[in-house]
């Protein structure tokens, strides 16, 4: 593969009933917390048909392939992990990773379906930051990483402090511990508890782009009666 630009590599989870974004659903219920996921979600999807280059939806579970196949997305579709056989997020990286390289993907940009913040600007930024380094990161608010990208094969990551405030540092620190180059771009953050929604509803009042316009009708419909969220405007 000739590859003039980097793959866009989407970890995905098919939404479904108390399964994902629990934290907010104790703040609404189990069903406006799937709305919300199926939102969330769509960004990614937008980001992907957005992209010039190759895309990959890399699913959670084998049992959704078909599902994720059926996204209308000119998407390659692989499951996280060999068949049978179960990892934590590091191992799932890895796998993914080497796979990818096996048939030809040169240069990765590793994201979730959590951060519809990201805009072109953070693509754009790690796009540039892997002509001069192996390792691109954009670091999260929270201190995990909302971009992974790669031009060298990650080191084992099995052993990171996935889900915590330490990634994000421990992450940079063990790439180079390997000798790999590495920079940190425009940062972000993901969302998983309810100050991130509040964030994320000034930021999405300027985003015209229909996914994030869908997300925020959603969030208005669902966190517009609580008095801890700032007063947004309803759209039409």
């Amino acid at each position: 593969m000739n590859q003039k630009k980097p793959s866009l590599v989407i970890f995905c989870k098919r939404p479904k009933l108390n399964q994902g974004k629990q934290r907010l659903a104790e703040d609404s219920s189990a069903e406006s917390a799937l709305t919300i996921a199926k939102a969330l979600l769509d960004c990614a999807l937008e980001d992907a048909r957005n992209w010039q280059g190759a895309v990959v939806l890399a699913c959670s579970n084998n049992d959704d392939m078909e599902w994720a196949k059926s996204l209308n997305l000119n998407a390659h579709v692989i499951y996280q992990l060999p068949l049978n056989q179960s990892g934590n997020l590091g191992e799932r990286l890895n796998f993914i990773d080497t796979e990818l390289r096996k048939q030809g993907h040169q240069q990765l940009v590793f994201i979730g379906t959590d951060a519809p913040m990201l805009t072109e600007n953070h693509y754009q930024e790690i796009e540039l930051a892997l002509k001069d380094n192996d390792i691109a990161l954009s670091h999260a608010d929270d201190g995990g990483v909302v971009i992974m990208a790669n031009k060298a094969p990650w080191p084992n990551l099995t052993d990171l402090p996935w889900s915590t405030e330490k990634l994000s540092l421990s992450l940079s620190q063990l790439c180079r511990e390997k000798k790999l180059s590495v920079t940190y771009t425009l940062s972000g953050y993901d969302i998983d508890y309810m100050a991130d929604i509040k964030k994320l509803l000034i930021d999405l009042q300027t985003d015209l782009r229909p996914a994030r316009q869908a997300l925020l009708l959603t969030l208005e419909q669902t966190f517009n009666d609580l008095t801890l969220l700032p007063k947004v405007t309803t759209h039409a």
